[in-house]
């Protein structure tokens, strides 16, 4: 969505979230791999708003630190809704003004730009997001007039029983025009039970000024869910799983069971990817076309070129080159970049390493702080001996070379290109271009050795 209007959203971040039970604000509980409030910043951020105001309150450091490239302000008591969008009062100008919250991460830029259309095709000078619920208690209720527009909206402990039956409710976003909420909010009082400042009194103010106030109303009610306790996380986890796994097929990313795969909504696959049961893509992500992920692999801020296939594997923070294969049963730890129409086999660990074109480590091997050239062979059992117990060091196997089964290189070593180490060999200086090397104990058969031993 590339539209650009002249909108500031005011994101409403400064609860405490009790009922989450977390040392973490509320805001900053992730689903789908982005926590609940930057999923409202990027969808207000796709409508055209381009540096959003959070409002921020319990937790401001850890929400400061987590967040970029948004304006904060500070709402030092939290004195109500009003109260918390009168601290973003020095960005309420002459534009329209979005109010959006930060628990409220289903929310998408598709229902705001329809909802702004709307509002700007009726000139008005409210526009409130409402659903219609099967049970609507505990929300206020929109009633309206002869016209459609807000008459009223009434809170649910001030309803009578003719307003409870009322199922339309307010989710409490909003668009506003920002000159008629900047009047607005001056005029706000607390004179009320809870001694606090209701945004919801900013709209009757408005409509006195003889400004409409109207419903747009979502025919899907997750929009508007708000998340309050880990349970409600979860429902909302499952109902952002199931868009973005929708997402990708209707791309052409074919998922053979989506009850039982998880994609983070940061994650960004090409058609014509098979995705086999039980995956779980996280991150920043990237799948090129034609891969095969799975079945039961976790994929984390890598990148995978077309055509490779990964199964039974965790793959972090790599990069792996075209038509490679990896697992079943490998861990790629963070820092490798390996290259095209390679061979990553079952029980094989690589972390911080190079391995090129064409080259194969296809069982039980451990490749650490390494550079591989091209068209080498890893042995089963082959050990990269990286740590001398202070420090990292590095190993250097060049093109061509062929490494026996259990051989350890004891970095810093170079084996130069068109060599072999034979099996069992522990090599600890490097290897001349060409070479073969073999460092072990000469084999000696002692005959009658065990009649011997029997007889002591």
């Amino acid at each position: 969505m590339n539209n650009v209007y002249n909108i500031t959203a005011v994101i409403l971040a400064a609860g405490e979230g009790k009922r989450m039970y977390s040392k973490l604000p509320k805001v900053l509980h992730k689903l789908c791999g982005l926590s609940m409030v930057e999923h409202v910043i990027n969808s207000a951020k796709e409508i055209g708003c381009q540096e959003p105001v959070v409002v921020i309150g319990h937790g401001a450091d850890q929400v400061r630190e987590a967040i970029k490239d948004v304006k904060f302000v500070m709402q030092e008591q939290q004195l109500g809704t009003g109260h918390a969008v009168m601290q973003a009062e020095e960005y309420i100008i002459d534009n329209d003004i979005l109010v959006l919250y930060g628990d409220t991460p289903l929310v998408s830029a598709d229902k705001l730009n329809e909802m702004y259309q709307f509002h700007k095709t009726g000139d008005y000078g409210v526009t409130v997001l409402t659903a219609d619920l099967d049970n609507p208690a505990g929300y206020g209720r929109i009633v309206r007039d002869d016209m459609g527009l807000i008459d009223a909206i009434v809170e649910d402990k001030d309803a009578n029983h003719e307003i409870k039956i009322i199922k339309e409710i307010n989710s409490g976003m909003y668009f506003f025009k920002g000159v008629e909420l900047k009047k607005a909010l001056k005029k706000l009082t607390n004179n009320n039970a809870q001694g606090e400042y209701y945004l919801t009194d900013a709209l009757q103010i408005i409509k006195a000024e003889g400004f409409g106030i109207a419903a747009f109303k979502t025919n899907d009610p997750a929009e508007i869910m708000g998340v309050n306790n880990r349970l409600q996380l979860s429902e909302a986890t499952e109902i952002m799983r199931s868009r973005i796994l929708r997402e990708h097929m209707l791309a052409g990313v074919t998922i053979i069971d989506a009850k039982n795969t998880y994609i983070d909504k940061t994650v960004k696959i090409s058609r014509d990817v098979t995705i086999l049961p039980g995956c779980i893509l996280e991150g920043r992500t990237v799948i090129e076309e034609d891969c095969i992920i799975g079945p039961n692999t976790r994929i984390k801020d890598s990148l995978l070129d077309k055509c490779v296939n990964a199964q039974n594997s965790i793959i972090l923070d790599s990069k792996i080159g075209e038509a490679t294969t990896v697992g079943p049963f490998a861990y790629l730890r963070p820092g490798n970049v390996i290259g095209k129409h390679a061979k990553i086999g079952d029980f094989v660990e690589m972390k911080n390493s190079i391995f090129g074109d064409n080259s194969k480590a296809s069982h039980l091997t451990y490749v650490g702080d390494a550079e591989v050239g091209k068209n080498v062979n890893l042995g089963c059992g082959v050990v990269f001996v990286n740590y001398d117990g202070k420090k990292k060091h590095k190993a250097i196997v060049e093109d061509n070379c062929f490494v026996g089964c259990n051989v350890n290189l004891v970095a810093p070593v170079t084996v130069k290109k068109d060599s072999y180490v034979a099996a069992g060999t522990t090599v600890t200086k490097d290897v001349p271009e060409g070479s073969l090397s073999i460092g072990r104990v000469r084999q000696e058969n002692k005959e009658g050795w065990v009649d011997k031993l029997n007889n002591i």
